[in-house]
């Protein structure tokens, strides 16, 4: 696997768009088009809030009817969410419109919006958007990351990659953009991300490599404890590589999933560094737990905690913190059995051993917390199973973001 140039265009039969539609932002792109040039087997996964956007339950049709799917709209600043009937009817008019200015289907497109929840979509301004964008679709690379650029909200960077691999002798192609920031908490965290791929593969086979990758990637990473009404992750499969398809679990898929775990776990720790004024990422990882749930229930209460966030911030070792927030996580465990660990790019120092707090250089430990990536290690010495988390320290700036996120 090879890490190339590029997003949602890289892979063959891939092309996108964007616009300024003036849907909420002025002065900036804010509509996105990805679109493939044949209909293509989709998988996705979506948020598991009950209170769910009209455009995830738009997708969720799409992707659990079996149907193929061939377009993407999404738009930035609005999220479509709580919004009633109107909420679908702006759905289904986005859908339509791509239906008019490409010939696709509407049942074949998605939609996806991101924003402030509970106002309503200008229905005019989506369907100019889409007409604008339906005249200037482009398979070049800068065309994905455009677009990449517009379904930014609170984002300070676009979040894109691309990478090629093997499968049967051919070279085929994954890539993906994806944005988030804030109200981002695993169970499927406000985060969009979108997958483009020309490999050839069965519908319940790639549904199933996504579903298994999310556990371990955008599942395992937060950035405030809230799970987003908008969630959706969406991937769409041209099979224009013309390998052998994948149709059973064999080294084929097994290659092709490891792909999608790299480009997946990628999106993520982009989306959890660039938390809502975040100035570094936090990494929990948790090794030798009894079980594979356990570890993830681990990692994720400590980079979940606000008290350890915060500690990561001021770059304190203050590791009962994270001790606490190992405590509280449901998981069940002998304090006597624990060892954590600071470590960044500096060094590595242990602070706790199986329970008993060390004396440490708190200077040695001030640089290695001074990083801009951060990694709170911990050895349960109780099993094998191991999990990682990542999430963002907690600063001044979160608060400030989010006391006047409408205006």
């Amino acid at each position: 696997m090879k890490v190339i140039e590029g997003g949602v265009t890289a892979a063959e039969g891939f092309m996108a768009a964007s616009c300024e539609a003036n849907i909420k932002y002025k002065n900036r792109t804010d509509m996105a088009f990805v679109y493939s040039t044949k209909p293509c087997v989709c998988a996705g996964t979506f948020t598991s809030n009950v209170v769910k956007a009209a455009c995830v339950m738009w997708d969720k049709n799409i992707v659990e009817s079996g149907d193929y799917m061939q377009a993407v709209v999404i738009n930035s600043g609005i999220a479509n969410a709580c919004t009633g009937k109107e909420g679908f009817d702006a759905c289904e008019a986005t859908a339509k419109a791509v239906e008019k200015y490409t010939g696709v289907p509407y049942k074949s497109v998605a939609v996806a919006s991101t924003g402030v929840i509970g106002m309503q979509l200008p229905v005019d301004k989506l369907v100019s958007g889409v007409e604008m964008m339906s005249k200037t679709l482009d398979a070049s690379l800068s065309a994905g990351t455009a677009a990449s650029k517009a379904i930014m909200t609170t984002d300070t960077v676009n979040k894109e990659i691309a990478v090629s691999f093997e499968i049967s002798g051919k070279n085929v192609t994954l890539g993906g953009m994806s944005k988030g920031s804030g109200m981002i908490h695993p169970n499927m965290c406000t985060m969009l991300a979108f997958l483009t791929t020309d490999v050839l593969i069965e519908k319940a086979l790639l549904q199933k490599a996504v579903s298994e990758v999310v556990k371990d990637t955008f599942n395992m990473i937060t950035v405030d404890g809230d799970t987003s009404t908008n969630d959706t992750l969406l991937c769409m499969a041209s099979g224009l590589a013309e390998n052998d398809i994948i149709n059973s679990e064999g080294k084929d898929y097994e290659v092709f999933k490891e792909a999608l775990g790299f480009v997946c776990e990628f999106l993520a720790k982009k989306m959890a560094a660039d938390g809502e004024g975040a100035s570094k990422l936090f990494e929990a990882k948790v090794i030798n737990a009894k079980t594979k749930e356990d570890a993830r229930t681990l990692s994720r209460a400590i980079v979940g905690s606000n008290l350890s966030k915060a500690a990561i911030y001021g770059c304190d070792a203050n590791f009962g913190r994270f001790l606490c927030a190992m405590g509280y996580s449901g998981a069940e465990f002998d304090q006597n059995d624990v060892e954590l660990f600071f470590e960044s790019k500096v060094g590595k120092i242990e602070v706790f051993h199986r329970g008993v707090p060390l004396e440490f250089d708190e200077e040695a430990a001030l640089m290695i917390m001074k990083a801009d990536e951060v990694t709170v290690f911990v050895n349960m010495n109780e099993g094998t199973e191991e999990a990682t988390a990542w999430g963002c320290d907690l600063t001044y700036d979160y608060v400030k973001i989010n006391a006047d996120y409408r205006s």
